[in-house]
């Protein structure tokens, strides 16, 4: 049984799981309110993972190698040139690195930026590298947040990179949060998580935009609504750095507690294709779905 619905945008998620069906749908399909919730949640979350994957190669070509003892033994894997840079963060985004400190600081300023998907942020992303020895683009790094806002809902989160060799890193997240600002419906998201990100193309080129990931992991949390709730990857997520906006393979399920299990697939058509088109199982349903 097949039907077609929206699908809120899920822009530069490398984690994508948002599930937020339109108001047309009959009510003896309609996803419940909680889950829609969840969905919601889990989407404002992975659009900042995604952020996070990006920041922590973000330093300029040429940042890296003043602060580099050798720069050429980590390559161009781990730096950003700044079109690839504006393409994620915007142009009202500043980046500085001290050497020194191994601090990259990425600013948005202190008022309301839009940026290329379509989010007002304001405030720091900071990002600490744990590894140097010459290598100071390498992905150990811990990724922090400062006085920063994502369409002025506040954002807290400690994700901790751990390079795996070949382009491929972990994200441990032992606490995050989203604290919703009261115009966009109050609440509290609160979750952990943990992610691998396996690099399949595109290690050591000057370029963001060959890249592929093959990315697996699970969430755990409660959403704004006090909803308990697990999302695990089923099928590991396809993500190229040639389409921004959506994954273009892979099976993710959101469970929550208690409450329905939903199946997202990026790929109903199994051709890999960058597309906006996708489906939902709930309670045996599959739905045609549009990313948008």
């Amino acid at each position: 049984m097949y039907a077609t619905y929206s699908l809120r945008s899920l822009v530069y998620t490398a984690l994508a799981s948002g599930l937020l069906l339109t108001a047309s749908c009959r009510k003896t399909t309609e996803t419940p309110t909680e889950d829609i919730t969840t969905a919601t949640d889990r989407s404002d979350a992975n659009a900042e993972m995604a952020l996070s994957t990006e920041a922590v190669r973000a330093i300029s070509p040429a940042a890296a190698s003043a602060g580099s003892a050798n720069p050429e033994t980590s390559g161009t894997d781990y730096t950003s040139p700044d079109a690839d840079f504006r393409a994620r963060f915007g142009s009202c985004a500043t980046r500085t690195y001290n050497a020194s400190l191994r601090l990259l600081t990425i600013d948005f300023g202190p008022t309301n930026c839009l940026c290329p998907d379509g989010r007002y942020r304001r405030g720091q992303i900071l990002v600490q590298f744990t590894t140097d020895n010459g290598n100071t683009r390498r992905a150990g790094a811990v990724v922090t947040r400062k006085e920063y806002f994502v369409n002025d809902n506040q954002h807290t989160a400690t994700r901790v990179f751990t390079d795996l060799g070949s382009g491929s890193f972990s994200v441990s997240v032992p606490s995050a949060s989203i604290i919703y600002a009261a115009a966009n419906g109050g609440g509290t998201h609160a979750w952990t998580a943990s992610w691998t990100f396996t690099r399949t193309a595109g290690y050591g080129t000057a370029t963001t935009l060959d890249d592929a990931y093959s990315v697996s992991g699970a969430a755990q949390g409660t959403n704004r609504k006090g909803v308990g709730y697990t999302t695990l990857i089923q099928t590991p997520l396809l993500k190229r750095g040639d389409c921004l906006k959506y994954y273009v393979h892979g099976t993710l399920s959101i469970t929550n507690t208690p409450g329905s299990t939903l199946l997202l697939d990026y790929d109903p058509s199994n051709t890999q294709a960058c597309d906006n088109t996708a489906s939902v199982t709930v309670n045996g349903v599959t739905r045609t779905i549009t990313l948008r």
